[in-house]
């Protein structure tokens, strides 16, 4: 089947999804819709915000759906008229069966994990914050399970040691690309076999919730490796953050980089500084900060904010 007679829609709403679609694009594949969140309300003033997949739509020209109810009968009608062989969802919405059931080929999904681990809304935060040597991303058929369908594709990457979730994000979406553009074209030429997650599951799965502002607040009573995957798990978004007191009075910071010492704690509760870094206390050694947020500043290295502060007057 020739590429432009195979149609395909598109779901997803952020830059990850965007360059997954990109990809689709470059590589002359046929776009008959695209569906993204409704444009809302952003920042101080209330601007409408667009998605950045409605974005990068518009720029092509193609034609935009943005449906509040994914069970809406007007919506379900449009999807039906599009007439398409494939769905193709990345970082979008869990999707009703009467969506998902709707085209001839099945709706496949992006997941940022090796499945059946990680499975939820914060793949990459997870398998960060776990200390986790690899991960990658997976493609897959959506079933009535959130992230459980059959497996299509598999790529592995490496984690780097200060390697953040953002940094990762970046690396794990061009990877997203090459595999989602990969099993589309086994979709089209029939050449794709679903592997239940069932065989590929070995031992106790590792869950990806969805993470709030709470689940960001550091532990230093933690040994030194788990604080740092913490704040490499978490960073740039949502972002680790800390209570820090100086003279009776307590204050926030979010911590955006960080590496491991091996100069060890004996018990101490105070912050130094060098020319280096800024050194935090956990449980066996100290951590090193080199970028922070104090509460109501901006984002800056630990220059900046020595330069104001005598660090050695805080503790935790």
């Amino acid at each position: 089947m020739p590429n432009n007679s195979f149609r395909i829609v598109f779901m997803g709403t952020p830059d990850f999804a965007v360059t997954i679609l990109d990809r689709l694009v470059q590589n002359n594949l046929s776009i008959v819709g695209v569906i993204t969140a409704p444009d809302k309300p952003a920042g101080r003033g209330q601007q409408i915000s667009e998605s950045a997949v409605k974005k990068y739509a518009v720029s092509k020209e193609f034609n935009i759906l943005q449906p509040t109810n994914l069970k809406d009968e007007t919506f379900i009608n449009e999807l039906q008229a599009l007439n398409a062989d494939l769905f193709v969802v990345v970082a979008f919405r869990m999707l009703p069966e009467i969506v998902w059931a709707m085209p001839a080929k099945g709706t496949i999904n992006l997941h940022g994990s090796i499945l059946p681990n990680y499975r939820g809304a914060a793949p990459i935060n997870w398998a960060v914050i776990n200390g986790e040597k690899e991960t990658g991303v997976t493609t897959f058929f959506i079933e009535k399970e959130i992230d459980t369908g059959k497996i299509i594709e598999r790529e592995s990457i490496a984690i780097g040691e200060n390697e953040t979730a953002g940094e990762l994000h970046d690396r794990l979406m061009e990877l997203g690309a090459e595999l989602t553009f990969k099993t589309v074209t086994k979709i089209i030429n029939n050449d794709v076999v679903g592997i239940p997650q069932l065989e590929l599951t070995e031992g106790e799965l590792k869950p990806a919730p969805k993470i709030f502002k709470p689940d960001c607040k550091i532990d230093w009573t933690k040994d030194v490796q788990t604080v740092h995957n913490f704040i490499r798990g978490l960073s740039p978004y949502p972002t680790a953050w800390t209570i820090l007191e100086k003279d009776g009075e307590q204050k926030s910071f979010k911590i955006f980089q960080s590496e491991k010492t091996e100069i060890p704690t004996h018990g101490v509760i105070n912050l130094y500084n060098d020319k280096d870094g800024i050194y935090v206390p956990c449980q066996d050694f100290f951590l090193k900060v080199t970028e922070l947020q104090p509460e109501g500043k901006r984002r800056m290295n630990f220059k900046e904010f020595v330069a104001g502060h005598p660090v050695s007057s805080f503790n935790i």
